[in-house]
């Protein structure tokens, strides 16, 4: 019993300071977790059992400090747990190249500066139990870590994470994370063959079983969560929780039993969960309060309590800190900051990044708990690289003030709004002359707002890093094949970005370039395959069918201004999509719209309203907005309807009646979505004399 008292009032003192400091340092700008690690220091020998020593002994004897070592470790658990959980794949969309260059050398320059100063310090705070190789490699492992957790409230709290500081910065630390936690697991899996006697090849030969096990049969079969998750009506059930506290059990069972650590585990198995953001939130949400309020302040605490800094005796203990913490802010901050102004960002972001990337925090405590834990750091070694994390981390907030004031954020944040606001449409060239006609077609179909064309020009060849995307200047404006639709631009005041590079996979670029532009059209030329007299082929199919946005394929047969369009429609949302252009275009253009419905024959009223089209003016229940498009102008349109069995047939003989224009929706329909044996395919492409726009709806999959 005396024990459970003793830890009752453990826990509420440590709450206590964890939360009263917490907030206190929230009131000067710094992170709530800043706080808590200074909250965990002032309970420990170094202020409060220095300050009255019998009633630091009082809430804390030795004996007891085993039961909150089991707590600390269950909630650092859970918080790694969490951490894979947030750790989200798509971060690196259209950033990869990017933050794995920045990452990378964020990681190797304070990875060789701590391997370089272990050379100095081993024969002076090092356990002696403990190899020079097990030692230098903690040392740079701990000198290269991001608190991703961190990082990303204080980019969450700034409103950072929409702009493109941001989006590169916590891209960059869940790299960094990974590859670090990588590195430690390798000092780990050294320490423990060495301590526990566990061989080597037993730990690489399980590790590689396990994760395979997990990415190949536990992956596939948890995702049906997300199924169970979706049938008790997007809520996270007791039974749900219960099942993933169980996976994560056994997961942190197994690499602990491996000889890796436990945390591992933890973090695998988060990161293996299906990754809806609602299901992963619920989750989160559940585990975040008891984890944050209660379990994580035991651990600082814990921390604190192995933190003495009157370990840092004398001028040379504190010379050994200083070149610590030097080598830890040089490597990590200058690392980061050079290598973000190698991939074009401007010496503001790069040192802003540089910054944010300093930040160690929890993660680094988690670390140095785990290298003191195996001994391969001494109790003073060990106060010093807490200390480093103190500092590298509450230096974060001032200087990044400093360097990125918050006036400049609100006007990053007000243009990143006025770009989102502007119609973004991808124009893939391939050749000079189709340049303007494409942006003539992008100019007439889009809405009256803020037009921003993005000009691509691909190069067959080795595949290069598309990073620089996000620089328009860095592309060829002066490239031959840029300049009719640059003209054409500067004509029409349209803002158009070229973008140029080498590529293995056209489509498959394209349609990451759209991903990553946000596009909302992609509008694309036709030039006939060399060995296929297919239009809707190769390149072009590949983009109407993977592309994550609006796809227009132009065929241009008729050079003159688009005065008379005739728009075939039978149903669905590529039809009605083709329609919406229509309806742009009449009022840019100036020209008359001819919608031709064709019904089958003897079809009756109620079958006509059905699918939302008027028969005429002189219908009783004519009404545009029966067709989904709001406000079109009478006296752009004209309605024909035809009763036809061959909807293609009659489709292809009226488009032969002067028409200037045909838009299309990509249906079978009109003989646009191929079929096997079908002599339909393409044949409205072929027969009609007019232009050709075929329009296809992205329809995001739910």
């Amino acid at each position: 019993m005396e024990f459970l008292l003793t830890l009752i009032i453990q826990i509420a003192v440590i709450i206590i300071a964890s939360r009263t400091i917490g907030l206190a340092f929230r009131k000067i700008h710094q992170p709530q977790v800043v706080g808590e690690m200074v909250a965990g220091i002032i309970l420990g020998p170094s202020v409060l059992g220095l300050i009255a020593p019998h009633l630091f002994t009082f809430i804390f004897p030795p004996s007891s400090l085993k039961y909150l070592s089991t707590l600390s470790q269950l909630g650092l658990l859970l918080f790694m747990f969490i951490v894979g959980l947030e750790l989200d794949p798509k971060l690196l969309k259209g950033r990869g190249h990017a933050a794995v260059l920045i990452s990378h050398v964020s990681i190797i320059l304070p990875f060789i500066l701590g391997t370089v100063l272990s050379l100095y310090l081993y024969p002076l705070l090092s356990n002696n139990s403990i190899t020079f190789t097990a030692f230098a490699l903690f040392m740079g492992a701990s000198m290269s870590i991001t608190a991703f957790p961190v990082l990303a409230r204080i980019l969450s709290e700034k409103n950072l994470i929409k702009t493109k500081l941001g989006a590169v910065t916590i891209a960059c630390a869940a790299v960094d994370d990974v590859t670090a936690w990588s590195i430690l697991a390798i000092v780990v899996t050294v320490v423990r063959a060495s301590s526990d006697k566990i061989p080597v090849w037993l730990t690489i030969t399980g590790s590689i079983v396990f994760i395979l096990i997990m990415i190949l049969i536990v992956r596939p079969v948890i995702s049906k969560l997300e199924i169970y998750y979706h049938n008790k009506g997007n809520k996270v059930t007791n039974d749900i929780l219960g099942l993933v506290l169980l996976l994560m059990l056994a997961s942190a069972w197994t690499t602990e039993w491996l000889g890796i650590h436990a945390l591992f585990g933890a973090f695998f198995m988060g990161a293996m969960m299906p990754r809806n953001k609602y299901f992963l939130n619920s989750i989160i949400e559940k585990l975040n309060d008891v984890t944050i309020v209660l379990l994580l302040p035991i651990f600082f605490a814990l921390t604190g309590l192995n933190t003495s800094i009157g370990l840092i005796a004398g001028p040379d203990m504190w010379f050994y800190f200083a070149l610590i913490l030097s080598a830890a802010v040089i490597g990590k901050l200058g690392g980061s900051t050079i290598s973000a102004r190698l991939t074009s960002l401007s010496w503001r972001e790069a040192s802003g990044l540089g910054i944010l990337m300093n930040t160690r925090g929890l993660m680094e405590l988690i670390i140095l708990s785990i290298g003191l834990q195996f001994g391969v750091i001494s109790h003073a070694l060990f106060t010093m690289m807490v200390l480093m994390a103190l500092v590298t981390t509450f230096m974060t907030t001032p200087f990044f003030e400093w360097v990125y004031p918050a006036k400049l954020i609100r006007k990053e944040l007000e243009e990143a709004d006025k770009e989102k606001q502007k119609f973004r449409i991808l124009i893939p060239i391939s050749f000079p002359s189709s340049g303007s006609g494409l942006a003539k077609i992008a100019f007439a179909v889009s809405p009256n707002h803020d037009l921003k064309i993005y000009a691509l020009h691909l190069l067959r060849g080795n595949e290069i890093s598309i990073s620089n995307l996000g620089d328009e200047n860095t592309t060829a404006n002066s490239s031959e094949v840029f300049l009719p639709i640059m003209n054409f631009a500067k004509e029409n005041s349209i803002n158009v970005s070229p973008l140029s590079f080498a590529t293995r996979n056209a489509a498959l670029d394209i349609n990451q370039i759209a991903s990553i532009k946000e596009v909302n059209l992609i509008i694309m030329g036709w030039h006939k395959p060399v060995l296929s007299e297919s239009i809707l082929s190769g390149t072009v199919s590949e983009v109407l069918r993977e592309a994550k946005a609006d796809v227009c394929v132009y065929l241009e047969r008729k050079f003159q201004p688009y005065k008379n369009i005739l728009v075939p429609f039978k149903e669905g949302a590529n039809d009605l999509g083709a329609l919406t252009l229509a309806q742009q275009m009449a009022i840019k253009l100036n020209a008359t719209v001819t919608l031709l419905h064709i019904i089958k024959p003897k079809s009756n009223i109620d079958d006509i309203i059905s699918n939302k089209i008027p028969t005429g003016p002189n219908d009783p229940d004519y009404d545009l907005s029966l067709t989904g498009i709001e406000e079109f102008p009478e006296e752009h349109l004209k309605l024909q309807t035809v009763e036809s069995d061959s909807p293609l047939d009659t489709a292809i003989k009226i488009a032969n009646n002067n028409f200037d224009l045909v838009i299309v929706g990509f249906s079978e329909t009109w003989g646009l979505e191929p079929a096997l044996f079908s002599k339909r395919h393409e044949r409205l492409a072929r027969e009609c004399p007019a232009s050709l726009l075929i329009f296809r709806k992205y329809v995001p999959k739910k």
